[in-house]
């Protein structure tokens, strides 16, 4: 399909910058005599000033004044930082135009095609391109930028030497060895893969990934592949190590520090190293002839930026496939609404096991009462939050191994009623919701930390608690007793276990903190599903699934014994489609329910927050494309509002088709631009497409 054909990005080409003078002078000093002009890229987040400026090459600063070198130029009467974008002959602008003050580092740090990048991201998020830079660009750091180059790659590659080697991953998959022959041939296909969320090793997505960058590497381009989290760039740093050879990938994330950050994004811009591997930073790494980009479990919300203007890394990597024509991976177990508009447009294609192979390969899932022979066997299955059938499954699978029990929420016992009435226990002094701690502990507010010692309900009197929300913490407790010889381990909030043996014990863990078992887990227990389905969030099922699919993937296969066993209500359409494995038609459903309601990503989205005036005033002056619909505004809760807001926030919608949305975006910051121009008071959050809809 042709870039011009892409309804999932709907981002027009960005039109050229229209240059502007950096400043003026009395006189005309001498200039450099070949291209005497840099047009820079000034660090200034103002929509109005969202352009390239002209400054004037100074003879002395001609040899290190290159397209990408940091500069520091005069701008509005003070000293500013910058990046020359490109060399010209002249400039638009009749007048004189100020001289570069000085040339911060000639490294060439941003490239012509990550600045293109850079630009329409920003448009593409009705954003300022200062902001996304700053994302893009690591600080400079002087010592490292002065150390000697690191040696290229020396490790022979698939491809460099002999015949390719065997890619046992991907040629489990119907499609798999085409999509890697297309990558050595230095072709450009988009694939979305699902691994099998087993323990098999055609679940093996870290080595996949890694044969993947391989298979491209030897085709004489580079790779950049994403993961949301430090525990998964572990995994993958591993198979990458393993499979290209240590010297010939560097590690890319914002927790690295100064220095080795620094070290890591010089590598690639110098072409030392053909493939970076990180988190989110890393998803606009210069690295040279890109031939694939790729990412891991893009659902995670930890790969939406959280600041301004809030880059999804799944589409600033789909961008940046357009805009640096190279291939596209997308790979989860579960499968995100996004992705599967990308296949329903026909702009990626789906690699994925047969039905028959994918449950020959899977634990066996299975939930609780989903049977009237069940029911007759335990009456009270549905209504019990740990059924006999959870005992037995724990019971069965410690005689092989691990089990995983996964608990939505950390903490002992999160909620607190009235034993007799069921009233809500609020604290007697602020009246906000209380908790209590393990042991004889009295219970305690969550706002203001009080003990409800002398506590009594007002409705009924009565003094007896109950706590409807267990944690994780309480959980382990319970299990505890109930297998009293068997070692039961925590792995949540501040103290997540990195990886369990053998050797039979329960663990229990909140989703995102299950740990590796050396050998696969026996069985699995996803306990509270209804907790994370009742989320007030419009991807609250998604992400639901999500979540149990990546504690599934940690299961042996069911032919080894492997079974996960889901407590909640069976007819829930989420927990349907974990029993059949089916994240596709999961999607797909959701995806067209979004259309039928017009939300994400069936139309484009966008929403302003801020005070009641600024939204008035964004309305007034918006020129929003036809069919256009305006929501609101609507006064945010508290808990909701902007951290540095003491007045009420309000929330204005905007939504349109898709079709036109490069368009809406594009009237939304021009308001934006006016705001700033004028001055006007009052701040307003411009988020396209929120990763969040409540």
């Amino acid at each position: 399909m042709s870039d011009a054909q892409q309804p999932a990005l709907d981002v027009a080409a960005p039109a050229p910058a229209k240059p502007a003078r950096g400043g003026a002078t009395g006189e005309r000093p001498a200039q450099a005599a070949e291209r005497p002009v840099a047009r820079v890229a000034v660090d200034v987040s103002l929509s109005h000033l969202d352009r390239p400026f002209d400054y004037r090459v100074l003879p002395a600063q001609h040899e290190d004044a290159v397209p990408g070198a940091r500069v520091r130029v005069r701008f509005a009467g003070k000293l500013r930082d910058g990046f020359i974008l490109e060399r010209l002959d002249a400039s638009e602008h009749d007048g004189t135009l100020a001289p570069l003050h000085k040339i911060i580092s000639a490294e060439p740090v941003l490239t012509p095609a990550v600045a293109r990048l850079i630009r329409r991201v920003a448009d593409h998020y009705a954003g300022c391109f200062a902001d996304v830079l700053r994302l893009a660009v690591p600080p400079r750091h002087a010592a490292t930028e002065a150390e000697p180059r690191r040696s290229a790659a020396t490790e022979p590659v698939e491809g460099q030497t002999g015949a390719p080697q065997p890619d046992p991953i991907w040629a489990t998959f119907p499609d798999g060895p085409g999509l890697l022959a297309a990558l050595r041939d230095g072709r450009n296909p988009r694939a979305v893969w699902r691994p099998t969320p087993s323990t098999d090793p055609s679940g093996d997505w870290a080595t996949g990934f890694a044969e993947a960058a391989a298979a491209t590497v030897a085709g004489g381009r580079g790779a950049i592949l994403i993961v949301p989290d430090r525990r998964d760039l572990d995994r993958l740093a591993a198979a990458c190590a393993e499979r290209l050879g240590e010297r010939s990938f560097v590690q890319l994330t914002a927790e690295l520090g100064p220095s080795a950050r620094y070290r890591s994004f010089l590598a690639a811009l110098r072409g030392d190293v053909p493939v970076v591997i990180g988190t989110r930073a890393a998803a606009f790494a210069p690295v040279r002839d890109l031939g694939l980009v790729g990412v891991w479990d893009d659902g995670d919300d930890l790969l939406s930026e959280q600041r301004a203007p809030y880059p999804h890394t799944r589409d600033v990597l789909a961008l940046r496939a357009v805009t640096e024509p190279c291939a596209v991976l997308v790979a989860s177990y579960g499968r995100s609404v996004e992705v599967q508009s990308w296949l329903e447009s026909g702009w990626a294609h789906e690699v994925a096991l047969e039905r028959t192979s994918l449950r020959r390969l899977a634990p066996r899932v299975k939930v609780t009462a989903d049977s009237d022979s069940r029911l007759e066997r335990d009456p009270l299955a549905r209504a019990l939050r740990l059924p006999r059938e959870a005992f037995e499954v724990i019971r069965t699978g410690l005689t092989q191994g691990p089990v995983l029990v996964q608990v939505p929420r950390a903490g002992y016992l999160l909620a607190l009623i009235c034993q007799t009435c069921r009233e809500p226990v609020r604290c007697q002094f602020c009246g906000g919701p209380t908790r209590q701690g393990p042991g004889d502990q009295p219970a305690s507010c969550t706002w203001c930390g009080r003990l409800q010692a002398d506590w009594a309900c007002p409705i009924c009197g009565g003094r007896r608690l109950r706590a409807p929300v267990v944690g994780a913490e309480r959980t382990a407790e319970e299990l505890g007793r109930a297998f009293s010889q068997t070692p039961v381990r925590r792995s949540a909030g501040g103290s997540v276990l990195s990886e369990v043996g053998p050797d039979s014990a329960i663990v229990v863990t909140t989703p995102g903190a299950e740990p590796y078992a050396s050998d696969g887990y026996a069985a699995a227990l996803l306990l509270d599903t209804s907790i994370l389905l009742l989320r007030p969030d419009l991807r609250a099922a998604e992400e639901a699934l999500r979540r149990w699919f990546n504690a599934t993937a940690l299961v042996r296969p069911g032919g080894d014994g492997g079974t996960v066993l889901a407590v909640g209500e069976s007819s829930g359409r989420a927990l349907q489609a974990l029993v059949r494995l089916d994240a596709a038609g999961f999607a797909a459903r959701e995806l067209a329910e979004r259309g039928e309601a017009h939300f994400p990503p069936a139309v484009k989205l966008i929403t302003a927050e801020g005070r009641r005036e600024a939204l008035d005033e964004f309305v007034a002056l918006a020129q929003l494309p036809d069919g256009t619909e305006l929501l609101g505004p609507v006064e945010l809760p508290e808990q909701s509002r902007l951290a540095d807001a003491d007045e009420p926030v309000w929330r204005l919608t905007l939504r349109g088709p898709r079709a036109f949305g490069d368009r809406l975006a594009r009237a939304a910051k021009e308001v934006a631009a006016i705001r700033s121009a004028r001055k006007s008071e009052g701040g307003l959050r411009l988020r396209v497409d929120p990763q969040i809809i409540d």
